[in-house]
C-alpha cells in the first residue's frame, strides 16, 4: 500500500554545517583571538560571491587581509572544523570580464569573472555548492538583506550600529536593540483526492514569471494566523479552491529578502473550477504525474543560447519548466513525481 510522500532530500538552501551558536558570537575575546585565523565571505551590492570556476566551495578570503580585528560591518557566520567565517562587502577586482552561466529558472545570466572566479547569486547557485558553502552563503545573505532594511531605530528614527557582531542593531539615540527578521511563508503542493498521493498536481504562474514557468501555490504567513489556516487561505485566494488534509513536509531559509519557506502538502477537488486571482495568478492548471516526471527527465535540454526548453503538457497546447534547484518548490515536486499514487 502506498503512504504519504515525503521530501526525498534536505531543500538545497536548507544545508549547513556551521556552529551558529549565540554563545559563539557573544564571545568578544574569543573572535578577536581567533581572527587572524577567520576566513571572510564577500558579498557585492547585488549579493554575489565568488566561487572558484568548476568548484563547489565559496572563494574565501583570509580575514587578515581586511585588518587585524574585524571591521565595524563584519557579520560573524559560524565555526566549522575549527575555523571562524565572517561575511563583508566586497567586489570584483582587477579587470573582470562577463560570462554567461545558468541561472534561477533554467535562465542564462551574465556574470562577472576574474582571476579564475565568477560572481554568482544564492538563488541561481546555491544547489551546486557544498552543505558548508551553501549555509554560509544563505546565512550572509539574509543577514545583508535584514542589514539593509534596519538602518533606522523603529522606534524613533535615528540611526542604528551593528552590535552582536552583525546579530543585532542598537539605536544611537534610544538605544533600543532589534534583532534580524524572518517572514514566514507557506509553500504547498496541492494534489488530487485520487489515492493516498494523487495523479495531479496543481501548478500555477505568475504574470512576471518568464514564459512556460510553472510551481506550487505560495503565500505569506498574516498576523494572528497559523500555517494551516495560511494555507487554505492562500489556495483559497489565488485559485479559488478549498483544501483539506493539509500535511507538513519542511522547511527551507529563502533570504530574498527574509522568508523561511514552509513547505505543506494538501488534497483539493480535481472538478473545483479553478479561479486565479486577477493580477496574481496568470494562469493555473492540473498536470498529471507523467507529465511531471518528463519535465525533470528534460530540465537539461537547451537551445542553442543556453536557454532551457519547455516540456509539453496539457496535450501539447502548453509547455513547462519546473523551478529551478534552489528552490524547495522542486524538491516537492520530485518528491511527490516519484510517489506512488
Amino acid at each position: 500500500m502506498s503512504s504519504p510522500f515525503q521530501l526525498d532530500s534536505l531543500p538545497t538552501l536548507s544545508r549547513s554545517t556551521v556552529d551558529r551558536q549565540e554563545a559563539l558570537r557573544s564571545n568578544p575575546e574569543r573572535l578577536l583571538t581567533r581572527w587572524p585565523n577567520a576566513r571572510v565571505v564577500l558579498l557585492d551590492d547585488t549579493g554575489r560571491t565568488p566561487v572558484r570556476e568548476g568548484e563547489s566551495s565559496l572563494a574565501t578570503r583570509k580575514a587578515l587581509g581586511f585588518g587585524d580585528e574585524p571591521p565595524a560591518d563584519a557579520v560573524f557566520l559560524g565555526e566549522f572544523e575549527g575555523v571562524d567565517y565572517w561575511s563583508l562587502p566586497g567586489s570584483p577586482e582587477g579587470d573582470p570580464v562577463t560570462v554567461r552561466m545558468q541561472g534561477s529558472w533554467g535562465i542564462v545570466e551574465e556574470v562577472p569573472r576574474v582571476d579564475g572566479e565568477i560572481w554568482v547569486e544564492l538563488r541561481g547557485y546555491g544547489d551546486r555548492l557544498d552543505d558548508t558553502s551553501a549555509g554560509l552563503f544563505t546565512t550572509a545573505q539574509a543577514l545583508r538583506n535584514w542589514r539593509r532594511q534596519a538602518r533606522f531605530c523603529t522606534r524613533d528614527g535615528s540611526p542604528t550600529h551593528l552590535t552582536q557582531f552583525g546579530w543585532a542593531s542598537k539605536c544611537e539615540k534610544c538605544e533600543r536593540e532589534e534583532y534580524p527578521r524572518t517572514d514566514g511563508a507557506v509553500i504547498c503542493l496541492v494534489h488530487d483526492d485520487s489515492g493516498v498521493n494523487g495523479e495531479h498536481v496543481l501548478l500555477a504562474r505568475q504574470p512576471v514569471w518568464p514564459p512556460g514557468r510553472y510551481s506550487v501555490l505560495a503565500g505569506f504567513v498574516e498576523a494572528g494566523e497559523s500555517l494551516e489556516g495560511c494555507v487554505q487561505r492562500e489556495i483559497l485566494e489565488e485559485v479559488g479552491i478549498d483544501v483539506h488534509g493539509i500535511r507538513y513536509l519542511g522547511s527551507q531559509p529563502w533570504p530574498f529578502p527574509r522568508s523561511i519557506m514552509l513547505g505543506f502538502t494538501a488534497r483539493a477537488d480535481m472538478s473545483a473550477t479553478l479561479i486565479p486571482a486577477d493580477g496574481e495568478i496568470e494562469e493555473a492548471l492540473w498536470v498529471s504525474r507523467a507529465e511531471v516526471r518528463a519535465a525533470f527527465a528534460n530540465s537539461e535540454v537547451r537551445d542553442a543560447d543556453g536557454e532551457l526548453i519547455p516540456t509539453p503538457i496539457a496535450g501539447g497546447t502548453r509547455t513547462m519548466i519546473l523551478p529551478g534547484n534552489s528552490s524547495i518548490a522542486r524538491v516537492m515536486l520530485d518528491a511527490w513525481s516519484h510517489a506512488e499514487p
